[in-house]
C-alpha cells in the first residue's frame, strides 16, 4: 500500500511539474517536442502526436518520473543534435531571458502552487483537530535521545519557548521541540523546564531514534475474541500491564504482547485492577479492536468555510516550507547525510492503511520538497538552469550550448551520485539496522 500510494503521488507531483514547463513554454511560442508521463524506454504504452503544435504526447511503462522535452534546449534527454543547426524562433535558446527564466521556474512555481491548492482543499473538506496541551493527560513518550537531556516518559509538554497555545497534533510539534532552547513539562504536579542543547537536531539524527510521539492508552472498543469476553474483558478496559510488566501505553502493550506471541499470559486492566489470564495468537495479538484517539483526547474539531480555507492553508503551506527550508541546513552535516533517505524513506510517509486525508496531504508536502529541491543550483536541475540565466541576465554574456552540454553531464553524474547514496542508505538501515 505504501509502494502504490508513493507511485501515485509521484505520478502526479511529476505530471504537474513538467506541466508547469509545459504551459510557460507553450505561452511564450515554444516548441514542445515530447510530453511524457512515466519514461518510455525502448517502447511507449501510449502515444499521440498534435497535428497542430507537432508535440508529442505519451505514457511510458517505467513509472519513476516523466519529462517534457523542450526544443532547444539542454536537458536530462542529453540531446545535443538539434543544438548544431541554427536557433530557430520557436526554440528555447531564442526566447528572451526573462522568458527562460519563467519556463525553468515553471514546475517549480506548480508545484508550489498545487501544494496550496491541496492545502486549502483538505483544510475545506476535512477542517482540522486541535488538542491543547494541557488535555494530554497521560503525556508524551520520548525517544532515548529526547531522554538524555532530561525528558521523562509520561510528561506533558506545556510550552516551547513560551508558547502554551500550540496544537499538540501539530507535526511540527517534534521538529519545535528539538529546535526549541526550553521545554516546559509537567510532571506529576511539578512543572519544571528543561534546556535543549544546540546540537539537539545533530544527536536526534546520528541517532537515528525519533524523538516524541503522544502516549495512547490502550482501550479496547470492540472485543473480537470471545474468549476474552469469556475471560471478562469488556469494550472500555485499558490494559495497563502484560505478562508483569507494566504497560502505560499502546506502543507498550503491543511490543509486550509480541514478545509473548502464542503464550497464555497474564494481563492486567485498570477496571479494579484485574487480572486475568488469556491466550495470545501466534502473531502475539489480542483480537480487540482499539479505541481511535479522537476518542481518547478532547480534541476540538476546526471547520473551515471556502473563504476561510484560504488563509489556513497558505498559512499551512508557507509553515511547511519554512520548516523544510530551515531543516536543509542539517543535509550538510554528517549526521544530516547519513539520515538521507530515498524512494524507501518517501514511501514511509504514508500510512500503511490507505485514508484520502493523508494521502493529500503527504502529497502536498512531497510537492513542497519537488519545489524546493529543485531550485538547488545543481546543473541537472531546474536550479542549476535558473542560476545561468541570472547570471546571463546580470551579465548580458551566454554561455556556450557545448558548455551547456558539459555542465549538464556533470550535473546529471552529480545528482545520480547522489540518487543512489539516498537509496543506498534505505537498503543499508533496512539489511543492517532493521
Amino acid at each position: 500500500m505504501n509502494i502504490v500510494q508513493l507511485i501515485a503521488s509521484l505520478s502526479i507531483l511529476v505530471f504537474v511539474h513538467e506541466l508547469g514547463h509545459f504551459f510557460f513554454a507553450r505561452l511564450f511560442g515554444t516548441r514542445v517536442e515530447k510530453f511524457y508521463l512515466f519514461f518510455n524506454p525502448w517502447f511507449s504504452l501510449f502515444k499521440w502526436q498534435s497535428k497542430r503544435s507537432g508535440t508529442i504526447y505519451g505514457l511510458g511503462w517505467l513509472p519513476l518520473g516523466g519529462y517534457c522535452q523542450i526544443a532547444g534546449m539542454v536537458d536530462e534527454s542529453m540531446d545535443t543534435e538539434q543544438l548544431a543547426s541554427a536557433p530557430k524562433p520557436d526554440e528555447f535558446r531564442s526566447k528572451k531571458t526573462w522568458q527562460r527564466l519563467l519556463i525553468m521556474a515553471g514546475g517549480i512555481i506548480f508545484n508550489l502552487i498545487l501544494a496550496f491548492f491541496i492545502y486549502v482543499s483538505v483544510a475545506f473538506v476535512w477542517g482540522d483537530k486541535r488538542l491543547e496541551p494541557s488535555r494530554v493527560q497521560v503525556g508524551w513518550e520520548f525517544s532515548e535521545t529526547m531522554h538524555g537531556v532530561g525528558f521523562v516518559d509520561g510528561d506533558i509538554i506545556t510550552a516551547i519557548d513560551g508558547d502554551r497555545g500550540f496544537n499538540a497534533l501539530d507535526a511540527s510539534v517534534v521538529e519545535r521541540l528539538v529546535n526549541a532552547s526550553e521545554v516546559s513539562v509537567l510532571r506529576g504536579a511539578e512543572e519544571r523546564t528543561i534546556s535543549i542543547p544546540s546540537d539537539m537536531m545533530q544527536r536526534v539524527l546520528r541517532d537515528g531514534k525519533g524523538v516524541a510521539s503522544l502516549r495512547i492508552p490502550f482501550i479496547i472498543e470492540e472485543l473480537n475474541n470471545i474468549a476474552l469476553r469469556e475471560a471478562g474483558v469488556r469494550p472500555g478496559d485499558e490494559v495497563i500491564g502484560v505478562a508483569g510488566k507494566s504497560t502505560a501505553s499502546m506502543r507498550q502493550v503491543m511490543e509486550a504482547l509480541a514478545e509473548h506471541a502464542g503464550q497464555t499470559i497474564e494481563l492486567q486492566l485498570r477496571r479494579d485492577s484485574l487480572r486475568l489470564s488469556v491466550a495470545l495468537s501466534e502473531d502475539g495479538k489480542l483480537g480487540v479492536m482499539l479505541r481511535s484517539p479522537e476518542k481518547i483526547f478532547e480534541m476540538e474539531q476546526v471547520d473551515y468555510s471556502l473563504l476561510e480555507a484560504v488563509p489556513a492553508g497558505a498559512s499551512k503551506a508557507k509553515q511547511t516550507i519554512v520548516s523544510y527550508v530551515e531543516g536543509l541546513r542539517h543535509i550538510f552535516t554528517k549526521e544530516g547525510a547519513q539520515s538521507l533517505g530515498g524512494l524507501g524513506t518517501m514511501a514511509k510517509l504514508f500510512p500503511a492503511g490507505f485514508s484520502w486525508q493523508a494521502f493529500w496531504m503527504t502529497t502536498a508536502f512531497l510537492s513542497i520538497i519537488l519545489a524546493v529541491m529543485n531550485l538547488l543550483p545543481i546543473p541537472a536541475l531546474d536550479g542549476g538552469h535558473i542560476v545561468f540565466i541570472l547570471i546571463e541576465m546580470l551579465t548580458g554574456r551566454k554561455l556556450s550550448d557545448q558548455v551547456m552540454g558539459y555542465i549538464q553531464m556533470t550535473g546529471m553524474i552529480l545528482l545520480l551520485l547522489l540518487m543512489l547514496y539516498a537509496n543506498g542508505n534505505d537498503i543499508y538501515r533496512y539489511l543492517i539496522k532493521g
